[in-house]
């Protein structure tokens, strides 16, 4: 090998830069580690004593020293699934933005078409705004966007004139939503940099309006949701007296009232006239009537459970669970139409529930015609964390100049009629002070309320990045607990040496001292892959460990081929030398074909990958390009070392000498026989499709589902009508132990709103709590490090994502396809051998298909099909196109060295010759498979599952589908061109 000391100098340059990236990450676990056993599991204690070292320096290198914080920033970044946390889909409202450019507007085709595309997404692959045009052109009859009524506004004058076509003005609402929807990801940025959390990640999901959102290892879950979905859309406005809208309430109870009791008087006729045979169910009927005549009695004042005091702006308090059904009798049509002229346009709010208390009080805000407040948060230039004088945390504000003036007028207002102003953020009263020293001047203003010192930095930070432009419903959310986080690690560095061991004892085992050299470069290769995921910020999760322990086992097949090819040119006479040198150049072309196509299928998808998937994807693409420096160069530095220090390497040990040796096997006589097995599978296996189908995950469609844990075995059949009286329909399996349980619902799965996902925690806490004794619903949804029992994991995809991941899915496993035949096709230059290797991958696929439809109703792991599956499909067909390629190699090999020979020989040779090649790797690659799989943990155990299953058809469709079909194909276009007298067949 010929610049032998640039690739030491490079080898040795690249481990040590791996060792140096990866000190960073055992200085953080150690400090981490102190940091828990000082705090004794106390969550705040262990917080504080890590901020008290971000600034220390507590690493030092000797040509540099680095604080806490520098050292967390350069550590390896653990993904969601290892470290706890959560990952988001933010779909930014862009209905909301469209009716902010139409300054919300009352036009009947406007608002109607905005309503119709609503309804198209829940079926459309279109973008919201692609529908919105195709049901405005339904409906606009004469009216045109530009109308005045429209986006011909005072507010869009300077870029749209009434007298613009529809298809002049769209390109500029494509432009204001794409502006909008980016100044939404740049304050989602800046809050999330404002939060504190450690490798944060946000992304802008193509044109539609997603953003992702990755806080691993966020501490507070329901925090982090907050600030991700409040809009900050921050108002002040004037309130009414609490006493005086209390006629009103009066009145509207009265109507209620009234309505109420004209409906229990229809179900008392209608129990009058029931026979006297039915005596029993009457009896029933009648205690249900009466029940509902006293709850009915009062419908809206026996919901007050507290009032407001003589001249502040309470109108009266209410139970925090009442709030939306007050709002809703409040704001009906005939309702309001009791209001006086001069509170014709009041404004229903209330403010935030007290502390330790579900008391929320109702306001009446001073609306207008226009529903705008007098002063929005536009103009607050700056906001911090203070304190109010009771010592209490709040917020204070600096406004513009234009603010301080409306500022200045309305608490000059406020002070002369003894009134208050509201102070609103996202429709929730958070405060309603009075003015007790004349006009506020200068711009300076505080929010007190009832905070908490996390609460009040936050509002902070969210006023201080500034408002989101439209709403953000969270369309798929992971949330994964902490505790859940390092049982994962623990079970993944389990099945990490376990495997790494076996696979070192068998390279041993098989090759001798040869396979221990082997061993060291793999050694090496673990160390880069590990330092080059440190280096370039990449993110370790679960499926990512599971792709480093399969590259694991893959990398030995660089190795395998070298040797099995010096193996050879030993046993055909040539010396120790000559055969080394022959055997690595020999075996480069296919290592090469072998690794190319599995990279191109893991490109892929890393490409269509979110999350975990993508992770899984980064780690097999840096995997395969150390394996090829370590297997090509490492190992051949190694064994020239020692053979030129006089050693002797025989490449096998006294019992695998001779193991695969002079076999020549008929494999194409074996090929109808071949056919008809393969045939069988695929009849059955398409048949299990088409009637039993498969388990499809919420992944494809849509849906919440949770991983709950309970102190003793529980039974899922014992849990399923209590969920699905909860939720309507529900399903529970056992995951993993008997006393976990993962529990599926599509119960509201339209609704993405924060106050929904709670709700049904609530509802998911009381149809479990049977079986959670003691617990209470806190510790049921709590992030504690340390918890065993609850809520460990939940999931929520809605149905328009779904699809999307569903047809991405597809995508990539269909251009995963066309891309390998692409390849292949000009690698061998003849469209047979394309045909031959995607026959064989579709084979593959169609067989894993048909197991998991067969078995997932009886298996005791999970065997939905999710994203993860898709990550297993597309490593099938890398895994599959690898062996094929090798052998499609020695065929092309042979065809160059052995022109003489049939056709029908030079496949049987090949295939004989690489026997040995493709049992030892396979055989590798399952022991790795099945140790991840045995020790690996329950959230990739049907991941697993598919890749074994994939493995073991794959190394029998790359010697009896994939090389027969090639054959088949290319001899039948060898008689075409005898009889048309062309020349004999070539590769």
């Amino acid at each position: 090998m010929q610049n032998k000391g640039l690739v030491k100098l490079f080898a040795v340059l690249f481990g040590l830069v791996s060792i140096y990236q990866l000190s960073f990450t055992f200085k953080a676990n150690s400090i981490d580690d102190a940091a828990k056993a000082y705090s004794n599991g106390d969550s705040v204690k262990e917080a504080r004593y890590l901020d008290s070292l971000s600034t220390e320096k507590v690493f030092d290198l000797g040509i540099a020293d680095y604080t806490y914080d520098e050292v967390k920033n350069k550590a390896m970044n653990l993904g969601l699934d290892l470290k706890g946390g959560i990952n988001v889909i933010l779909q930014v409202s862009v209905k909301d933005i469209l009716k902010g450019l139409a300054n919300h507007t009352s036009e009947p085709a406007f608002n109607k078409a905005l309503d119709d595309a609503s309804e198209l997404q829940k079926s459309s692959q279109n973008t919201y705004l692609e529908d919105f045009y195709i049901a405005f052109d339904k409906i606009k009859g004469d009216t045109k966007l530009a109308s005045p009524d429209i986006f011909a506004n005072r507010a869009l004058s300077d870029e749209i004139s009434f007298d613009m076509t529809d298809d002049q003005v769209k390109p500029i609402i494509d432009r204001k939503i794409d502006e909008s929807i980016t100044s939404a990801f740049e304050v989602l940025r800046k809050r999330i940099d404002e939060f504190g959390v450690t490798s944060p990640n946000i992304q802008r999901l193509g044109e539609s309006g997603r953003i992702l959102v990755e806080l691993p290892g966020v501490k507070d879950v329901e925090r982090a949701k907050k600030l991700l979905q409040s809009t900050a859309q921050l108002e002040f406005w004037e309130v009414y007296k609490g006493e005086s809208l209390i006629p009103f309430i009066i009145q509207a109870n009265t109507v209620l009232k009234e309505e109420a009791d004209a409906k229990t008087t229809t179900t008392e006729d209608a129990v009058a006239e029931t026979t006297e045979s039915d005596s029993q169910i009457d009896d029933l009927l009648g205690e249900a009537v009466t029940d509902s005549t006293s709850v009915s009695a009062n419908p809206l004042l026996d919901l007050i459970i507290g009032q407001g005091y003589q001249g502040g702006p309470i109108i009266a308090q209410f139970d925090v669970d009442d709030k939306q059904t007050v709002l809703d009798y409040l704001n009906r049509a005939d309702i309001r139409a009791l209001l006086p002229a001069e509170q014709r346009y009041v404004k229903f709010a209330f403010g935030m529930p007290e502390k330790g208390s579900d008391a929320v009080g109702l306001y009446a805000l001073m609306g207008n015609r226009e529903n705008v407040p007098p002063m929005s948060g536009a103009v607050v230039t700056n906001a911090t964390q203070t304190y109010d004088q009771l010592s209490k945390p709040a917020v204070s504000m600096q406004m513009n100049a234009k603010g301080a003036k409306i500022w200045e007028e309305l608490t000059g207002k406020a002070y002369s009629q003894q009134s208050q102003i509201a102070i609103v953020l996202d429709n929730v009263v958070y405060s309603a002070p009075g003015v007790t020293t004349g006009p506020i001047a200068g711009g300076n203003s505080e929010i007190s309320g009832q905070f908490t010192l996390n609460e009040a930095v936050d509002l902070a930070n969210v006023l201080r990045a500034g408002k989101l432009p439209a709403s953000a419903d969270i369309i798929q959310s992971e949330v994964v607990g902490p505790s859940l986080g390092q049982e994962a690690i623990d079970s993944g560095e389990i099945s990490f040496v376990i495997a790494l061991a076996l696979v070192l004892v068998w390279m041993f085992f098989y090759y001798g001292k040869a396979g221990l050299f082997a061993d060291i470069a793999m050694a090496l290769n673990i160390l880069l892959i590990f330092g080059v995921l440190s280096g370039l910020g990449a993110v370790l999760t679960l499926p990512g460990i599971a792709g480093i322990v399969l590259t694991i086992g893959m990398s030995v097949d660089a190795n395998v081929l070298i040797f099995e090819r010096i193996r050879e040119e030993i046993s055909n006479g040539k010396g120790q030398r000559e055969a080394i040198q022959d055997g690595f150049s020999n075996a480069l072309s296919s290592i090469l074909d072998a690794n190319i196509t599995t990279g191109l299928t893991a490109l892929i998808l890393f490409i269509f990958g979110t999350g975990p998937i993508k992770g899984f994807a980064t780690t097999l693409l840096i995997g395969i390009v150390t394996s090829l420096f370590t297997a090509i160069f490492i190992t051949r530095l190694l064994i020239d070392w020692y053979v030129n220090r006089g050693g002797k390497l025989d490449f096998s040990t006294g019992l695998t000498k001779n193991l695969f040796r002079n076999i020549n096997i008929e494999f194409l006589q074996k090929r109808k026989i071949a056919y008809i097995i393969s045939g069988v599978l695929l009849v059955v296996s398409l048949g299990s499709l088409f009637t039993n189908g498969l388990d499809q995950g919420v992944d494809f469609v849509g849906g919440r589902n949770f991983q709950v844990r309970f102190n003793e075995t529980v039974s899922p059949s014992e849990l399923v009508p209590t969920l699905d009286e909860a939720f309507g329909s529900a399903d529970a399996k056992t995951f993993g132990s008997d006393n976990q349980v993962k529990i599926t619902t599509k119960y509201k799965v339209d609704e993405t709103s924060a106050e929904v996902d709670e709700q049904i925690r609530k509802d998911l806490y009381t149809a479990l709590q049977p079986h959670l004794t003691g617990i209470s619903y806190e510790d049921f949804i709590s992030d504690n490090q340390h918890k065993t029992v609850g809520l460990m994991k939940s999931y929520k995809v809605s149905p328009t994502i779904a699809d999307d991941i569903k047809k991405e899915s597809f995508w990539a496993v269909l251009g995963s396809l066309i891309v390998v035949f692409l390849y292949i096709l000009f690698r061998f230059k003849k469209w047979q051998y394309s045909l031959g290797a995607v026959a064989a991958v579709f084979h593959d696929v169609i067989i894993v298909l048909g197991v998991f439809s067969l078995t997932y109703k009886f298996m005791p792991f999970n065997m939905e099909i999710d994203q993860a599956f898709i990550a297993a499909i597309l490593t099938v067909i890398g895994y599959s196109l690898n062996d094929t390629v090798v052998v499609f190699d020695r065929v092309r090999e042979f065809f160059g060295i052995h022109s003489e020979w049939s056709l029908n020989k030079v496949v049987n040779t090949s295939l004989s010759s690489t026997l040995s090649r493709t049992l030892n790797t396979s055989l590798t690659t399952l022991v790795v498979l099945l140790a991840i799989f045995t020790f690996g943990g329950d959230s990739i155990r049907g991941f697993m599952f598919a890749l074994i299953v994939g493995v073991a058809v794959g190394t029998y469709s790359s010697l009896f589908i994939a090389t027969p079909i090639m054959y088949d194909t290319l001899a039948s276009s060898e008689k075409k061109r005898k009889l048309n007298g062309g020349d004999d067949v070539a590769a």
